[in-house]
């Protein structure tokens, strides 16, 4: 080995830091456990240097360069060779990263799982990136990394970490579904959420000395199969839902009709009738109008006998403050009998649902209904005298009273 070649080896030896191709590891060990005194140590920003002796850790270097001696750091005196004459220092030296260390992946399938809404088994796939951060570099080490070296790769230093991170992803995906009552079709819409549960819902990793930050890029997806399963079982719930609404719309719409009903009928008893008795004695009054007018169920001279008899009842019981004070009632120009006094003449013996004596007795003779038929006549003569009506109509309307009689 010529001299430059010495010298080049020396250099490498008095200057301690990591070098590029290992700035990506969580933690580097410095593969020399010989340091010369007087080194030049450079710790990078985002990083520390831990120093182990016989297994025991012994001291803590931060960001900076850092001149290896006992006069300015205290704790390499226990590092000291001394059949070296003490120019050399042995410890073990570990680089570990303080920042956040982002995209570490996670993903793979879940478990069969029931959708709480579908109500069918499927299983979901989860994929994603988390961060962590070294909060406690010692522990880290000692209690999950170890001092045996380590490998060139995270994601092999970080596989059990990973494994229990992605039990505690499917357990709040299970609690999500089950506590909103949200089909797992619904989930792909929910990533912001899902992700601010599932770093709440992270395995405590203290023990160890790290946290989890973060979630990034989280997506759960199905098979093809499952997902036209999926889409299936939706389309059929919401066409369910769809009839569910329009039954519902009905039923409101009629509701509102029932309710406009009655608001008007109260109206109505309150303004009009007076009372309830009143104003559906008028309501049965008008539907036998309507009946009369429309030919009844009825035909011929009974049905309609009997139609303008219930009207004319109706129309007495809605009004018996008329009848009280002696006014006249309505009677029926076909049920007009001369010598009934005002009362109906009952029907003769025989006729169909007639009682077998007639009618009760008459009651007393009520006020005449109008004027006389003497009197009708004189006033058209005199109306003739005056000239208000011409001869024609003189006759014309005193035909009409005489066929009255």
């Amino acid at each position: 080995m010529g001299i430059f070649d010495f010298v080049k080896s020396g250099v490498r030896e008095m200057m301690i830091a990591r070098p590029d191709a290992a700035k990506h590891l969580i933690v580097y060990k410095h593969p020399d456990q010989n340091v010369p005194f007087w080194s030049q140590l450079t710790v990078d920003s985002d990083e520390c240097a831990l120093f182990f002796k016989d297994g025991r850790y012994m001291g803590y270097l931060p960001t900076g360069r850092h001149t290896l001696q006992t006069q300015n750091i205290p704790f390499l005196n226990n590092l000291v060779n001394k059949f070296t004459g003490g120019d050399v220092f042995i410890a073990e030296i570990f680089f570990v990263k303080t920042q956040p260390v982002r995209g570490v992946p996670f993903g793979g399938p879940l478990e069969s799982m029931e959708d709480p809404i579908l109500y069918e088994f499927v299983t979901p796939r989860i994929f994603g990136e988390f961060s962590l951060v070294v909060v406690d570099p010692v522990r880290f080490v000692v209690g999950y990394h170890g001092q045996c070296g380590g490998s060139g790769d995270n994601d092999v230093v970080l596989s059990w970490i990973k494994g229990k991170f992605f039990m505690s992803v499917k357990t709040v995906i299970g609690q999500v579904c089950a506590q909103q009552q949200k089909s797992l079709l619904n989930l792909g819409g929910m990533s912001m959420e899902l992700g601010a549960r599932i770093v709440q819902s992270a395995p405590n990793l203290e023990e160890i000395g790290c946290k989890i930050l973060e979630i990034g890029n989280f997506n759960i997806n199905f098979s093809a199969e499952d997902q036209k399963l999926l889409r299936e079982a939706n389309k059929a719930r919401g066409e369910a839902r769809r009839g569910i609404g329009v039954a519902q719309d009905t039923a409101r719409a009629k509701q509102f009709e029932l309710d406009q009903r009655f608001q008007q009928d109260a109206r109505y008893v309150q303004q009009l009738a007076g009372n309830w008795q009143n104003y559906a004695a008028g309501q049965a009054m008008m539907g036998a109008g309507q009946g009369m007018a429309q030919g009844g169920d009825g035909s011929g001279v009974a049905g309609l006998g009997a139609q303008v008899a219930i009207g004319a009842g109706l129309a007495q019981a809605m009004n018996p403050a008329l009848a009280a004070q002696g006014q006249p009632q309505f009677v029926p120009p076909h049920m007009q009998h001369p010598g009934a006094q005002g009362y109906p003449a009952a029907p003769q013996q025989g006729y169909p649902g007639a009682p077998q004596q007639g009618y009760p007795a008459a009651p007393q003779a009520a006020p005449a209904a109008g004027p006389t038929i003497e009197q009708r006549l004189e006033r058209l003569a005199d109306l003739k005298s005056k000239g208000l009506i011409t001869d024609e109509e003189f006759q014309a309307r005193k035909a009409k009273i005489l066929e009255e009689i």
